[in-house]
């Protein structure tokens, strides 16, 4: 697995790294409905799902459901996102292309399998703050574009 935004810039902060909610997570809504790879487990604890969604938010930023990021968006479920990147068997020298980028946490979970991660966003603010808090949490091998499909 890939050391890239295991590691927030930005510090602990009031919330802490919250490591105890990510390693719940991991066992109660991944690994026991059948998210059986160890990299797609590992790399779901190590990504701080908290640093994706609104402060207001914060607090159920590990709970099984998706959460409204603004613009008419929602981060996905936990388990979803597990489960997508689960069936996608990414290997270590793989290049992943996202459509939809929203706030950058599935980005931010294909960075820790991937060797790059590119990904799409059509809504230009949803697009600006997901670059910054990748940067952030110093997600290097992702990149974020904005483009609308015509």
């Amino acid at each position: 697995m890939r050391g890239v935004c295991a590691q927030s810039k930005e510090g602990g902060g009031p919330e802490g790294d919250r490591q105890a909610e990510r390693a719940a997570m991991v066992a109660a809504q991944l690994a026991a409905r059948g998210i059986g790879d160890r990299r797609v487990l590992a790399a779901m604890a190590a990504v701080p799902r908290h640093r994706f969604v609104p402060p207001d938010l914060r607090d159920l930023a590990y709970a099984d459901g998706p959460l409204p990021i603004g613009h008419g968006q929602t981060i996905s479920q936990p388990y979803i996102v597990a489960l997508m990147t689960d069936l996608l068997e990414i290997e270590a020298g793989d290049v992943v292309l996202e459509i939809g980028a929203g706030s950058g946490y599935q980005a931010a979970v294909l960075a820790q399998l991937a060797r790059e991660v590119h990904t799409v966003e059509i809504v230009p603010a949803l697009a600006r703050a997901c670059r910054a808090r990748l940067a952030r949490l110093g997600c290097a091998n992702v990149t974020v574009c904005t483009s609308r499909a015509s």
